[in-house]
């Protein structure tokens, strides 16, 4: 003796994959607007999976789904030395890292906090804004600050190469 099968509750979720799956059909043209905004709210008044099936019942099945397509591999780094790149390359950006250090222009630019530190890396603008606006003395403060920026972020030169660590 067989016992008749319990119907199983849905959830929201299983709700939800029937209305995209009405979406498909209306977009594919198999249903029109009127009978999709029907099917739309018997699929979501549905408590079972027996009260979503007759939804379907007169629409073809969806081919099986094919296996996501895997994602793009990132592009490769270079690794080493490279006539182009000296000094190696950075990890983050895969920029060849600049023939200035990161920590001289630091040091420089702290302890002598008059633009020394942005000629070094080769920004001679700043400089030299920096070396006039030290005899009213808010050059220094820049110049102060720019190189506790220089050596906490990732400064970079002229030519947009990371500075060495």
């Amino acid at each position: 003796m067989s016992t008749p099968e319990r119907p199983i509750r849905i959830g929201n979720e299983e709700r939800e994959a029937a209305v995209r799956a009405l979406g498909e059909h209306l977009a594919q043209g198999r249903l029109d607007t009127h009978e999709y905004e029907e099917r739309v709210a018997a699929a979501y008044a549905a408590r079972t999976s027996a009260d979503l099936a007759p939804l379907f019942d007169d629409l073809p099945q969806p081919p099986a789904l094919l296996p996501p397509a895997p994602p793009p591999a990132p592009p490769a780094r270079p690794t080493g030395t490279a006539p182009d790149a000296p000094y190696g390359w950075d990890p983050l950006s895969g920029r060849p890292y600049s023939d200035r250090s990161k920590v001289v222009a630091g040091v420089l630019q702290v302890l002598l906090p008059i633009g020394i530190g942005r000629f070094y890396t080769g920004h001679t603008g700043i400089a030299v804004a920096q070396l006039l606006l030290a005899f009213i003395f808010i050059g220094v403060v820049w110049s102060f600050i720019d190189g506790i920026v220089l050596l906490a972020g990732h400064p970079s030169d002229p030519y947009g190469r990371p500075l060495r660590p």
